[in-house]
């Protein structure tokens, strides 16, 4: 008996052992795909702001009055912003690519349900910021007309412009994201 409890475990131990001998190359290339993912984001990124800063992009975005709805969110410059999502998406690419190499199989679905996600996910970003900078710009027109009509409570007036088109744009991305 206790011959056959000390052969069962030392099976187990060397399946155990096994297992981990068939996972540590694939985690070392995990970790090789991340880190090289890591050198490749920052070079884009890097590259990228250069180009947005050659091409002025934020005297751009500051000109459609972009700037003023990150300077109001407490967020960086529109070239910063775009150079940082790059950056992060470039390299959480690479970081699932790397986990797929694992071969765990949940994980591989749920990386492929990612990445179709991602561009309704890019999609939506984009809906939402343009959807606030039309929000900001008719909000400012219908307060100018109403102060200029002599309309009472123009402020009142302006907010519920804003705020009609935000839940509109709100809405938009939920249905984009499939969430509605």
């Amino acid at each position: 008996m206790r011959e056959m409890i000390i052969s069962e475990l030392s099976q187990s131990l060397h399946a155990i052992a096994r297992g981990f001998a068939h996972f540590l190359p694939r985690l070392i290339v995990m970790l090789m795909f991340a880190f090289v993912g890591w050198v490749i984001a920052y070079v884009v990124k890097a590259v990228l702001r250069s180009i947005l800063r050659l091409i002025k992009f934020d005297k751009l975005s500051e000109n459609a009055g972009a700037s003023q709805l990150l300077t109001k969110a407490a967020l960086p410059s529109a070239t910063e912003m775009l150079s940082r999502f790059v950056f992060w998406v470039t390299w959480l690419g690479f970081i699932l690519l790397g986990v797929r190499v694992l071969g765990i199989l949940g994980l591989q679905e749920q990386i492929a349900r990612f990445f179709i996600f991602l561009p309704r996910l890019i999609i939506a970003m984009f809906i939402m910021f343009f959807g606030l900078l039309a929000a900001s710009f008719f909000s400012r027109a219908a307060l100018l007309a109403a102060v200029n009509a002599n309309v009472p409570s123009p402020r009142i007036l302006s907010l519920a412009l804003r705020s009609m088109i935000i839940v509109l744009v709100l809405s938009i991305v939920f249905e984009e994201l499939g969430l509605a």
